[in-house]
């Protein structure tokens, strides 16, 4: 860069989030007289710990927004199998009930058959 490079538009974005630019914003004001080497420094430290104080944050909430995203599909994957099993337990209550029914019918009809022999 201090030696006229140009970079490409993805290399520029690579180089200001690093903060390859900004170095050599402020090496051109120390070149110009503007301030010294020590507050160019200075000057990028203060924006290096905005920097990673900010993306920091930015992992921070992402890590909790996916928690909680993880946790709203977990409570309603629960809630369906609570569904499906509730409807499994109701379906099987049915069959045995429609199975006790029939045993009863055909003991019935077996008394009535004996009572009729009789």
């Amino acid at each position: 860069m201090s030696v006229g490079a140009q970079p490409t538009e993805t290399a520029r974005t690579i180089l200001s989030n690093e903060g390859v630019l900004l170095m050599h914003h402020l090496l051109g004001g120390v070149k110009k007289g503007a301030f010294d080497q020590a507050e160019a420094e200075r000057r990028f430290n203060e924006w290096k710990n905005r920097r990673d104080a900010k993306v920091n944050s930015l992992k921070v909430s992402m890590a909790t927004k996916s928690e909680e995203n993880a946790k709203a599909r977990m409570e309603a994957e629960a809630a369906k199998n609570k569904a499906i099993a509730e409807a499994v337990a109701k379906k099987k209550a049915d069959l045995a009930a429609a199975a006790a029914a029939q045993a009863a019918e055909a003991t019935a009809e077996e008394n009535a058959q004996e009572a009729a022999a009789e």
